[in-house]
């Protein structure tokens, strides 16, 4: 007999989760904590990316600022006005921290150019070697303030002294920079040593050509009276000549001047420093020890 009972439809499938179904074969790709996407355990590697100070674009641009430099100041006669001149950026493109000198090395560097520069008058002081924390270092004086030296390249002090050690202490400083060597007798000259003026070759050229002139014009002058020529031209050479050759000798006469004053000046500080028979009291050392703004010695040698 037929069932004609009604059978319910087969229970439809159920609807699949949103969330695939975890596979033990999968790779996992759950996110890292640096924010690369994890692969089988190992970071997937993310794009290069060039940090903002280390992009291409500023290594070029500090190359190119380097090169600036090196073109617009002279670094073989570098001096106090183009350390004045110079920006932070420009100093921090010219001289590179991880090439200075330092130490003992430059300690000698910087003694050996002080050396040659005082010598050829560019800088005025008296060199000596003294010690501060148990280290050496090097001390400048005049009668115009001091500086000292440090074996790292630190430079303290005032006056104008400070002002021209500061450029030399950052060339010798500098590997590619060449010291030269002092002569022997470097030391400041004695006063009565000191000669009048320099360059008197060239004011007797000047003066031969000065006479030169004045001559011309006279003679033009006179022939001029005596032939009585009928023409200015003449007359106005003659009082031509003339005034070149009496502007010349004023300006070698100028020369002289100054010379004999610059002498002077200088024979004058070079007294000073003799008769003082001492530092000045401004510079901070006492029997070869730096001190400090209180007076005490900083050497530890000493006070042990």
């Amino acid at each position: 007999m037929e069932d004609t009972s009604t059978r319910s439809e087969p229970e439809s499938p159920s609807e699949e989760s949103a969330d695939p179904p975890d596979d033990p074969e999968a790779p996992d790709t759950e996110p890292a904590e640096d924010g690369s996407r994890v692969t089988d355990g190992t970071p997937e590697a993310e794009p290069a990316s060039t940090d903002a100070d280390g992009a291409p674009g500023d290594e070029d641009d500090i190359e190119a600022l380097r090169e600036r430099v090196e073109s617009e100041y002279d670094f073989d006669d570098f001096g106090p006005s183009d350390m004045a001149q110079m920006s932070a950026e420009e100093w921090d493109a010219a001289f590179d921290p991880d090439t200075w000198i330092t130490g003992d090395r430059l300690l000698d560097r910087v003694d050996a150019e002080l050396k040659s520069r005082i010598a050829t008058r560019d800088v005025f002081g008296v060199l000596e070697r003294v010690r501060e924390d148990g280290e050496e270092r090097i001390l400048v004086y005049s009668d115009e303030g001091y500086a000292i030296i440090r074996p790292t390249g630190e430079v303290r002090g005032e006056g104008t002294v400070l002002r021209d050690i500061e450029p030399v202490v950052a060339l010798a400083a500098m590997d590619s920079y060449e010291v030269p060597e002092p002569p022997e007798d470097w030391s400041l000259p004695h006063p009565d040593s000191v000669p009048e003026g320099s360059g008197e070759f060239g004011n007797l050229v000047i003066q031969a050509v000065a006479g030169i002139q004045v001559l011309a014009g006279v003679a033009l002058l006179v022939a001029t009276a005596a032939t009585d020529l009928d023409t200015i031209v003449a007359p106005a050479m003659g009082i031509v000549f003339l005034l070149v050759g009496v502007f010349l000798f004023a300006m070698v006469a100028n020369a002289r001047l100054s010379d004999r004053f610059r002498s002077e000046e200088y024979r004058d500080r070079l007294r000073a420093l003799r008769e003082a028979k001492e530092r000045p009291e401004f510079v901070p050392v006492e029997d070869g020890l730096v001190t400090g703004e209180d007076g005490a010695t900083t050497d530890p040698d000493r006070d042990e």
